[in-house]
């Protein structure tokens, strides 16, 4: 059986869900000619153009709290695993968050509703 090692950037341990040395299965998908992606995937890192965060100040978005941060705020996901920091908030909670800081990496925001579990 043929195997092959595909090359996750260092950012992606430190500020998604991946963790080193585990075992992942990944999805190989194409996309069409014309959105010059198979350009910008050939590209080195530095010439890459910066991502930017999935959210904006002020926006407000209804997440569910995954994980406890080291200070004990509440962390939740969204897009491309971007990371929004809530705090006041548990693990397991769905909240409404009002966005209030936005960073290249992470998002902080301020809670506005605390949702029922099956909203």
């Amino acid at each position: 059986m043929d195997s092959y090692v595909i090359e996750v950037p260092k950012q992606e341990l430190q500020t998604g869900t991946l963790q080193a040395n585990e075992m992942y299965r990944v999805a190989l998908l194409s996309l069409p000619a014309d959105t010059g992606s198979q350009q910008s995937a050939q590209k080195p890192q530095k010439e890459r153009e910066p991502r930017t965060p999935p959210v904006e100040e002020g926006e407000q978005r209804t997440v569910d709290i995954e994980d406890l941060g080291d200070q004990g705020d509440g962390l939740a996901r969204v897009e491309r695993g971007f990371v929004v920091i809530a705090p006041d908030t548990e693990a397991g909670e769905r909240v409404t968050v009002e966005i209030t800081d936005v960073r290249a990496n992470v998002a902080f925001a301020e809670v506005v509703e605390r949702k029922s579990t099956y909203e």
